[in-house]
């Protein structure tokens, strides 16, 4: 058996390296593909910046990517305080040789393993030592920059989706529930679909307006999403939101007037168009909002 170990979190092209040499690797020999990840994040019960993080990929979206990658199997390990002490041997003859009897295993460039591992050369060492095959791969380097999830974060962040969208190797998605709004949408010529995400520590971009793909009502549409706080209609500016809470994602669909509520939705953001900003009066918003329309629809039809 050919194991890999992570929190793989989005499972961007630099994991994929790593993806890509354990299933080939597996098939070779003819036996499973394993990935070992863990939930909850090692940051939310240690404590360690776990305030501000927010993830790439829910566990579920994480599940579905690895297997669209080949992956035989899946072992979702609970991390807690005690696991956290393992040390990088305990870690390997426990868990990867004992519980799961891998006789192979992928080192990524920056792989942990274990309390206080060192560095991935040490894990090697400690893993040959006791009779495991060890394969290294090397990181995905785009324009200079080594891909990372913390870049990702960065990415989205400033609002970068299209960087984002190149590190992650797909478009940045955003799953939920649509629920109800003000209809303000609606009496602008513009109705839009208020999600409410299924996971609340999935990161959502940087407020601004974003042209995006739509997953509904098992069809996939176009349309431009809002994130942010509404400063036109609520009067609360980026700079006085003061909470996560008070932002919104709000997706306006192309060519489309069913109604959703209650509904499955899923938005990826492909290109932000503008910041978001406050405007003078509500004809002024629905006059932007006509511009925003047609920009997306200009780069759609590039």
């Amino acid at each position: 058996m050919v194991v890999a170990t992570g929190f793989f979190d989005g499972v961007h092209l630099g994991h994929r390296i790593v993806i890509d040499a354990l299933v080939r690797a597996a098939r070779e020999r003819g036996t499973d593909s394993v990935v070992i990840t863990f939930w909850p994040h090692p940051r939310n019960v240690l404590q360690n910046g776990a305030r501000g993080l927010r993830l790439l990929s829910s566990p579920s979206e994480k599940e579905a990517l690895l297997r669209s990658l080949g992956v035989d199997r899946i072992e979702v390990v609970p991390f807690t305080r005690e696991f956290s002490h393992l040390t990088t041997q305990e870690y390997l003859t426990s868990l990867v040789m004992g519980r799961f009897g891998a006789d192979t295993i992928v080192l990524g460039p920056d792989n942990r393993i274990g309390y206080n591992s060192g560095t991935t050369d040490q894990i090697a060492r400690i893993a040959e030592g006791l009779g495991l095959t060890v394969i290294r791969t090397g990181p995905f380097v785009l324009d200079g920059v080594t891909v990372s999830s913390t870049k990702i974060r960065e990415a989205l962040g400033e609002g970068d989706v299209l960087r984002s969208s190149r590190m992650l190797g797909y478009a940045y998605p955003l799953s939920g529930i649509v629920v109800e709004g003000n209809r303000l949408g609606r009496t602008l010529g513009f109705p839009t679909a208020n999600i409410q995400a299924s996971d609340p520590l999935k990161q959502v971009p940087a407020n601004g307006v974003y042209l995006c793909r739509v997953r509904t009502v098992a069809q996939d549409f176009y349309g431009m999403t809002n994130v942010g706080t509404r400063p036109t209609v609520t009067g609360v500016s980026e700079g006085e939101a003061l909470s996560e809470k008070v932002r919104t994602v709000e997706t306006h669909i192309f060519d489309f007037s069913e109604d959703i509520y209650g509904l499955d939705i899923r938005v990826e953001f492909l290109e932000r168009i503008r910041v978001e900003r406050r405007f003078g009066s509500l004809a002024q918003l629905r006059q932007q909002l006509t511009l925003d329309r047609d920009r997306c629809l200009s780069l759609l039809a590039r």
